[in-house]
């Protein structure tokens, strides 16, 4: 998770955990030496692009669908850059978000409405909202570089029978709609399987399932099913993706706020 942590999920390759030796280590040097761990395995990829379609369902069980698009690119020195492009339904065909990660600074994000004809700027106080009505904040869009937070290793535990670290992690960055996030990470690949998000009182928020991981080019890991339930609405969003290209040749002139208005 603590590279690519929502729309993007962590590549990896299959490692021993019994490889890398924790012995000696305070909570805070082992939780950072997971991360960076974790982090490592994310290199390289270049960049890639995605089909995702998003469900999102109230309280009720009702159900709204929308057919997504992903772009991503690499980014050497500094966070990776996005474009999300929704396609269906009809209302909401062309419009797109752009985000230029960081680390500790602000994240630079950008949002084209059609209806509207422009482009607006995400202020960073209000990166904590949901975007497009769905269970994710703008703020879980971004690549999450290894500044934006601090962490402290938990405890061993399970998920699915699934031997994981459970690391804690704080946002080092201004108005994060989160107080911490407790992220289980697969022990052999080093891969989230589930994050646990609590708001700024501290209270239980939301919870992240990743799920079905698949590997890409024999080394990057996928996961394409994620699940982000909302324990204080009862609201959920679902997010299935298929189709991932690797290798598209993307440059910095696709990830511009130009790119977002001729977007199609």
């Amino acid at each position: 998770m603590f590279k690519k942590l929502v729309i993007y999920g962590v590549l990896s390759l299959p490692l021993l955990a019994s490889a890398i030796d924790f012995s000696g280590m305070t909570p805070e040097e082992k939780g950072l030496a997971i991360a960076k761990e974790a982090d490592s395995r994310d290199k390289g990829f270049g960049d890639h692009e995605a089909n995702m379609l998003m469900v999102l369902k109230n309280e009720a069980g009702d159900e709204s669908t929308r057919e997504v698009r992903v772009r991503t690119m690499e980014v050497e020195g500094d966070g990776d850059k996005s474009l999300t492009i929704f396609d269906k339904p009809a209302d909401l065909k062309g419009t797109a978000m752009l985000t230029h990660s960081h680390g500790v600074e602000p994240d630079d994000q950008w949002l084209y409405l059609p209806s509207f004809a422009r482009v607006k700027r995400i202020n960073s106080s209000n990166k904590s909202g949901p975007f497009m009505g769905s269970e994710f904040a703008f703020e879980d869009l971004s690549s999450q570089e290894l500044e934006k937070y601090t962490y402290r290793y938990l405890q061993d535990g399970e998920v699915n029978g699934v031997p994981v670290f459970e690391v804690e992690q704080i946002p080092a960055y201004k108005y994060s709609g989160y107080a911490r996030q407790v992220i289980s990470i697969d022990k052999e690949r080093f891969i989230p399987l589930k994050v646990v998000f609590y708001d700024r009182k501290d209270a239980l928020y939301k919870t992240l399932v990743f799920e079905e991981y698949k590997q890409y080019l024999d080394k990057y890991w996928r996961a394409q099913r994620m699940i982000m339930t909302n324990h204080q609405t009862k609201k959920s969003t679902l997010l299935t993706w298929s189709d991932y290209q690797f290798n598209n040749g993307f440059t910095d002139s696709d990830f511009t706020k130009n790119t977002l208005k001729r977007i199609r």
